[in-house]
């Protein structure tokens, strides 16, 4: 290791990291009308940033559009292409079981096909939990539609990765929906499950929402009031504290206050985002943003590890001993 990250630290968890197997980039290039990026991944380059940012280890995720893009493709298709994806993401943690480990890709719409992936990945591939798309087609996480898919889940303690895509209408002439879009997204699936009580029926899932939750945290109060109706304002507030929140692109002045001041201090993780940048080292700066801003060092343990080890028991002995020249 030739860096600690831009505050020398070490041993970070990262929970939203992302994973482009060379076969899912053949797949991208194959799907009409996708403009998003094309990333080169390997195992290699993303140790390479790990060292660079202070990440001991990196749980693994693919980004939008996850393993279905549009409506044209067969149900076995997206049921092979989820299967591949988490087979290649358990054997990369299997040759580097101290420095990765991921969440399954599921394959929803197709709720019986989203089962039956889910518990071959948390039980025969180990998988730390499962990433989620914050709508598919317009229905979000927390619709009853996907009740059955939330009751599997609850019953093995899942860690749930919620992470945006576009959203159902056309985005912005001129914007990428990573810009603005991305966050009204995972606000959605969070408002979405607090108004269908998912974490009151599903206790036992941990949501992490990606990039600081979006504005969740900025409109909280709002959504609080809008969603209470005659049930009690702080109850619904509880209740959106419970989520856990990542800080990937969430670095800077502006969103961190918000964060902090609205979050439980247990419920925070570090987020990179890497390798997903629309500029060369975005990542980094971000992160060097958060090392930057004023945090009491007991909290910043917590964001970069501790709340982390708690979620994933199995990554807690990770890192402890990583120091520079390693």
């Amino acid at each position: 290791m030739t860096d600690l990250g831009p505050a020398g630290i070490s041993g970070r968890i990262d929970t939203h990291t992302h994973v482009v197997p060379p076969f899912y980039l053949d797949w991208l290039d194959t799907l009409p009308g996708y403009a998003g990026p094309r990333i080169a991944w390997s195992p290699e380059a993303a140790l390479d940033s790990f060292d660079r940012l202070g990440i001991a280890a990196g749980i693994l995720s693919i980004s939008t559009p996850g393993v279905r893009y549009g409506t044209n493709t067969t149900i076995d298709a997206i049921r092979y292409l989820a299967r591949r994806v988490n087979e290649y993401c358990a054997d990369v943690v299997r040759d580097h079981p101290q420095r990765f480990g991921f969440f399954a890709s599921l394959v929803l719409p197709d709720l019986q096909g989203a089962l039956t992936e889910a518990r071959h990945a948390l039980d025969v591939l180990g998988a730390d939990g499962v990433v989620l798309p914050a709508n598919v087609d317009g229905v979000y996480l927390g619709t009853p539609s996907w009740d059955p898919l939330l009751e599997l889940l609850d019953e093995r303690g899942t860690v749930v990765f919620v992470h945006p895509t576009a959203l159902a209408g056309a985005p912005a002439s001129g914007l990428s929906p990573a810009v603005v879009d991305f966050l009204a997204d995972t606000t959605r699936a969070a408002a979405t499950l607090v108004a269908n009580d998912c974490l009151d029926r599903y206790p036992s899932i941990r949501f992490i929402l990606a990039h600081g939750g979006g504005y969740l945290p900025y409109a909280a109060t709002r959504i609080a009031a809008m969603l209470s109706r005659e049930r009690d304002e702080d109850t619904v507030l509880a209740r959106l504290r419970r989520f856990y929140f990542d800080t990937a692109l969430v670095g800077g002045p502006y969103a961190l206050p918000s964060l902090l001041a609205f979050a439980d201090p247990n419920r925070l993780t570090f987020g990179s985002d890497w390798p997903y940048e629309f500029r060369p080292d975005q990542s980094r700066d971000f992160t060097a943003r958060l090392d930057a801003f004023p945090i009491p060092d007991e909290l910043r343990a917590a964001i970069d590890r501790r709340n982390a080890e708690a979620l994933l028991p199995r990554l807690a002995a990770v890192g402890r001993d990583l120091r520079r020249g390693q």
